[in-house]
């Protein structure tokens, strides 16, 4: 094989890469790794149900709620 058909060849396998990096970026990139971790990390959660929940969450949220801000009656008028 002669340079100029070898230039060719690198030239034609450049060009491929060029063409096809905006795919392989989607698959291989750094959004294809975010994604991957995302799904990693969505399938160790889990759904509580009613009878997962103890008192102790019961009463941590009661306390949550109680503590959260409100608008008086007499506020909301004005």
């Amino acid at each position: 094989m002669s340079w100029p058909w070898l230039v060719v060849l690198v030239l034609a396998a450049a060009l491929v890469v060029a063409v096809e990096r905006p795919r392989l970026g989607r698959r291989f990139g750094a959004e294809a790794r975010r994604q991957r971790e995302r799904k990693r990390r969505k399938s160790q959660l889990r759904v509580v149900t009613p009878e997962d929940e103890s008192d102790e969450f019961i009463r941590s949220v009661q306390r949550d709620l109680d503590a959260l801000p409100t608008i008086e009656e007499k506020d909301r008028k004005t």
